[in-house]
């Protein structure tokens, strides 16, 4: 049995045989050609090449027959590639200078376009890798008059594991025969997390070397609640995962009847229960898993995909959709939240040797104010088609958040005296993700409506330790005093100025965490839809003095390790936990 450790791309779990995708290596024709030739050369790498755009016109209309519009974004960008001047005059000038044949001028083009994108300190720029090798992939079994391999053909249940998963291939793929997804390579913002998540298969990326592992036929289990993948699971490991999935499965049909109740404990604290989201098409999972609204829409998605930086209008179109796919019920849109890991193409300055301190979210968006003030107007022109909420990312301290509140208010002003309709009472909120936030919580909560805390961001400079680090993973520990205590102050702190507070982290949707956030004072959860119905049915197994009874205990205690273990052994006295 080997554990390998990955990052949880699309949340679940699977248990299954490995179908090993690997697609081939070609063998890539190297030959001279006459000078005479090189236009009838140029011709045929034409004519692969749009035999190539043909291929990915045909899949976007299936993405429009099934009305799957970011996955035809995905396409888009591919069209855009294929049809890029500067991809053309290079195959075209590496032709005539070397007297090559087209397959040999295009891996060789290929090959430099792959490099220079590997080389920059930018992860979206080195994730769009894959995009160019699906093109000129393309492009190339055409050249060679060659078939390439499909996902769309199985016929059997399989979990797939692979290196690389081209977007072309996860759209064509048959879905229902895909229990789950490992792959060596990807990250959260990359399109194979992107689609998993849309079609809800539970997959876990960034695993280095995982096809190394396994063979097909292999038994796996893809465990995408935490990120991590299990081969070859001895009986006790197997048995203990068939367990779970059974008790998910009952436990997912008796949960449905949940869906139109409350989250309220057995004496009366209703808690919302909400949703964080990056795309349009996880609203469907949002409705189905009774979401009291979304918690959170990561918004920073539009910028990040291929093309950079997107207009007003179409800024607009989409928070549209949103607020409208969601009727009523409140959507907090949270504003673009850049820098660290998240790079928009074409903007320069986030090459820095510290990005996590560095230039991110709301000090990016006040160093750019033409990019933030055209979000908040698409923002407060979408407001008339739903119950909005706007949140501020990254909150340092007062003076940066009344920073943007000035702006906010020049672009409602402009909005004013153009005319443009929109909604006078949004309710404003601030993330509160940075210890100097957490303790003064009691004056930012003077500003604005609500409080979300971001935990991810909070514990990890609390404790000063880069969640990403796998050498210092372990010192990422959501149950230190430390945390408890910031999540403590910052509840007080809200509720003295009458201003709820809800948590957008991952602990928001973690069942181990759920009685101690009750019993905090926690108003508002917000967590991946998936997440939803369990946390729902503790919630309501529960009363809020039992909640603050088991918080008076935790208090008192000096370790995350202690509070941990006490934890689970008070959690699994009372409930059948999935998830531990």
């Amino acid at each position: 049995m080997k554990t390998i450790k990955g990052i949880s791309a699309s949340p679940g779990i699977a248990i299954g045989s490995v179908f090993l995708y690997l697609d081939e290596s070609l063998k890539i024709p190297n030959y001279d050609i006459p000078e005479s030739q090189i236009s009838f050369e140029f011709a045929r790498f034409e004519e692969a090449r749009k035999q190539a755009e043909d291929e990915i016109l045909a899949l976007k209309q299936r993405t429009v027959i099934e009305k799957k519009v970011e996955e035809g974004k995905f396409l888009d960008s591919h069209l855009l590639m294929l049809s890029d001047p500067e991809l053309l005059d290079r195959v075209n000038e590496n032709m005539l200078t070397h007297q090559k044949n087209a397959e040999w001028v295009l891996f060789q083009v290929m090959e430099a376009y792959t490099r220079k994108l590997e080389a920059v300190n930018d992860q979206y720029l080195r994730e769009r890798v894959i995009d160019f090798l699906d093109i000129s992939k393309r492009i190339m079994n055409h050249l060679m008059y060659r078939e390439r391999i499909s996902l769309a053909d199985l016929e059997k249940e399989v979990v797939l594991v692979t290196h690389d998963l081209l977007p072309s291939d996860a759209l064509q793929m048959n879905k229902r025969m895909i229990k789950g997804i490992a792959m060596d390579a990807g990250g959260k913002t990359s399109h194979t997390a992107i689609l998993a998540r849309s079609f809800e298969i539970p997959a876990v990326l960034g695993l280095s070397n995982i096809v190394k592992y396994v063979r097909t036929g292999d038994d796996i289990i893809i465990d995408g609640n935490r990120g991590q993948v299990i081969v070859q699971p001895d009986k006790e490991t197997l048995a203990q995962y068939l367990k779970i999935m059974h008790l998910w499965q009952k436990r997912e049909i008796d949960l449905l009847t949940l869906n139109e109740l409350p989250a309220e404990t057995r004496d009366g604290k209703t808690i919302e229960l909400k949703a964080n989201i990056e795309v349009l098409e996880e609203l469907e999972s949002v409705k189905s898993h009774g979401a009291d609204g979304i918690g959170l829409f990561r918004s920073e998605y539009l910028f990040l995909q291929y093309g950079g930086l997107y207009s007003e209008d179409r800024q607009y179109e989409y928070y549209s959709k949103v607020l409208k796919g969601m009727k009523d019920k409140p959507v907090t849109i949270r504003t673009l939240d850049v820098g660290g890991d998240k790079v928009i193409p074409d903007v320069e300055g986030f090459d820095e040797r510290n990005p996590i301190l560095g230039w991110r979210a709301v000090r990016f968006c006040l160093a750019r104010p033409d990019i933030f003030k055209t979000q908040l107007k698409a923002l407060l022109r979408a407001s008339v088609y739903g119950n909005l909420r706007i949140m501020f990312p990254m909150i340092s301290g007062i003076e940066e958040l009344n920073n943007v509140l000035d702006v906010y208010h020049d672009v409602r002003d402009e909005c004013k005296r153009d005319g443009i309709p929109f909604k006078e009472d949004i309710p404003i909120g601030s993330m509160l993700e940075v210890p100097s936030a957490a303790l003064t919580a009691d004056i930012l909560a003077r500003k604005v409506n609500f409080f979300s805390i971001g935990t991810n961001d909070l514990i990890q400079y609390t404790i000063a330790v880069d969640r990403g680090n796998e050498r210092i993973a372990y010192l990422y520990e959501p149950f230190h005093p430390g945390v408890i205590r910031l999540i403590k102050m910052i509840v007080e702190g809200a509720h003295a100025h009458g201003i709820p507070v809800g948590m957008c982290g991952e602990m928001a949707g973690d069942p181990l965490a759920s009685v101690i956030l009750l019993g905090l004072g926690l108003d508002e959860y917000s967590m991946s839809p998936f997440g939803i119905p369990e946390i729902k049915s503790i919630i309501r197994s529960i009363s809020m003095t039992e909640a603050e009874e088991l918080v008076g205990i935790i208090m008192d205690m000096r370790s995350h390790e202690e509070i941990e273990i006490f934890l689970k052994k008070w959690m699994n006295e009372r409930f059948e936990l999935l998830s531990y």
